[in-house]
């Protein structure tokens, strides 16, 4: 439940800021005219998003065991290869955010009200579909017939809603440099658990061999339906028997992709630190309302 709480609070925040620094820039302009055509494409990009996922979940439940299977681990890879991508891409370029969908929306303000409708859906669809794809394959990889998975979703998004809110309030501050830093590596920790799942998906799928050639079985130490079982495989996608191949493919994602996240230089100026959402010389500055 932990790890899809952090998918939720960890891609719902970056949502959550696009957000905050497209209506604190407008209120600020004293633009509140244009304030509806941004709800409302925010508003499309949610649904597109929903739609997304409710057309994964029901739409796999009428294919066959071995397709659902092949689907679910063919996404899962995906997922993670988005997933990644994103974490970079947000450490790389996040002090550059405000200033970059400012010029977006001043282009759009001058185009009329369907190109700022436009600029809110691709700010926020992008966020809405790669979270969508993430959350399904992470639930379905850490599904145990139960709805935590979801809920702890369901939290993450809330939290991450209630802080976007606070930061555009001025109520809050919180270095996010480190929190994206911290997040990004737990989230790493989580896809490495996703791609193995997926693997094993493909295995079952018999796409890929090597289904019965288990790295080990730990099941009697850790039996998948004890507390202690369940909190492993909610947190990090524990599996007890794991394949040769889940396992190698789980180390050769997690160890170098996480020494490359967590390196001090190459993906920001500043010996990796990086300003968040603003321009100034904190590191912990936000978008705030202006009257």
């Amino acid at each position: 439940m932990f790890g899809n709480y952090l998918i939720g609070l960890r891609e719902g925040l970056e949502a959550s800021l696009v957000v905050c620094i497209l209506i604190a820039y407008l209120v600020k302009t004293d633009r509140r005219d244009a304030l509806r055509p941004i709800w409302t494409g925010i508003a499309v990009a949610v649904l597109l998003a929903l739609g997304f996922g409710c057309a994964l979940e029901f739409g796999s439940q009428e294919m066959t065991f071995e397709a659902q299977e092949a689907l679910g681990g063919s996404l899962s890879i995906v997922a993670v290869g988005l997933v990644t991508w994103m974490v970079f891409w947000m450490r790389r370029t996040a002090r550059h955010l405000k200033s970059e969908l400012h010029g977006k929306l001043d282009a759009a303000l001058a185009m009329g009200t369907g190109a700022l409708v436009a600029t809110a859906f691709l700010a926020v669809g992008r966020e809405g579909l790669e979270t969508a794809l993430f959350v399904w394959a992470s639930v379905h990889a850490a599904s145990d017939g139960t709805p935590r998975p979801l809920i702890g979703v369901a939290l993450g998004l809330a939290t991450a809603v209630l802080l976007g809110w606070l930061f555009y309030r001025g109520a809050l501050r919180i270095n996010l440099a480190k929190f994206f830093t911290w997040t990004g590596g737990m989230l790493v920790v989580v896809a490495a658990g996703v791609i193995a799942y997926g693997v094993h998906d493909l295995q079952e799928a018999d796409w890929i061999p090597g289904l019965r050639n288990l790295a080990f079985d730990i099941s009697g130490a850790i039996p998948p339906d004890s507390w202690y079982g369940t909190l492993l495989k909610g947190v990090f996608n524990f599996q007890p028997d794991p394949t040769v191949l889940q396992i190698t493919v789980w180390a050769l994602y997690l160890v170098p992709t996480l020494a490359i996240f967590l390196a001090p230089v190459g993906f920001a100026s500043g010996k990796g630190k990086v300003k968040v959402p603003d321009e100034q010389g904190s590191h912990e500055s936000q978008p705030s309302k202006t009257s």
